[in-house]
């Protein structure tokens, strides 16, 4: 975790666990976090068990250059991330670990940025239906930032905390190039660049 925002509300959310998989969302005391609150964001289940936005930040709604409460979270990435987000979604709404990501946030005009994402899950009982605690931050604010919105977003890099809280392999800022898939409770990604036939890797 590169990001001060993205840190404080991982260690704030692992102090509220204690000894459980996950706090519930009434143990997340938003005025803990508020120097991070602007770059975070909740997700809760609709009936068809969609997660939306039900809370985000002035700064995660800056980056979009809207409102996006009630949007769906699936929306925001690219076709060729959609598939990996939908299970990662899966995992962490099962209390199974939370994720750290890197992202390649990109505007309509052609602009890109860097950015983190956390993901972790809160636990839920009855109708209580807020499943995700969550933050989206540019690692440097783009000088952009406020006249571009950021169209979509591209998983670019992923480490899975599974339930002992320890990460598992590291986040690879390069483009995931073929599709990813689940295996054993880790989103897998291939990459890295092949060397074409006939040359030798340096």
């Amino acid at each position: 975790m590169k990001h001060a925002s993205t840190r404080a509300v991982f260690e704030y959310w692992n102090r509220q666990r204690q000894n459980r998989p996950a706090p519930e969302r009434g143990d997340i005391d938003p005025a803990h976090i508020r120097h991070a609150l602007g770059d975070t964001f909740m997700l809760t289940a609709d009936f068809a068990d969609q997660l939306r936005f039900r809370l985000a930040g002035t700064r995660v709604c800056a980056l979009f250059g809207r409102e996006i409460k009630g949007e769906a979270f699936t929306t925001l990435w690219d076709e060729q991330s959609r598939q990996a987000i939908e299970e990662l979604l899966s995992i962490v709404t099962r209390e199974a670990g939370g994720a750290v990501a890197g992202l390649i946030g990109r505007t309509e005009e052609g602009a890109a940025t860097e950015i983190e994402m956390l993901l972790l899950p809160l636990a839920y009982s009855g109708h209580t239906r807020i499943r995700a605690l969550g933050v989206v931050v540019p690692m440097v604010p783009p000088y952009w930032l406020g006249a571009q919105p950021v169209s979509e977003l591209e998983l670019v890099g992923l480490r899975h905390i599974g339930p002992q809280l320890k990460g598992r392999g590291t986040p690879r800022f390069g483009r995931a190039a073929d599709a990813s898939r689940v295996q054993h409770g880790f989103v897998v990604y291939s990459g890295g660049l092949k060397t074409p036939p006939g040359e030798r890797a340096s």
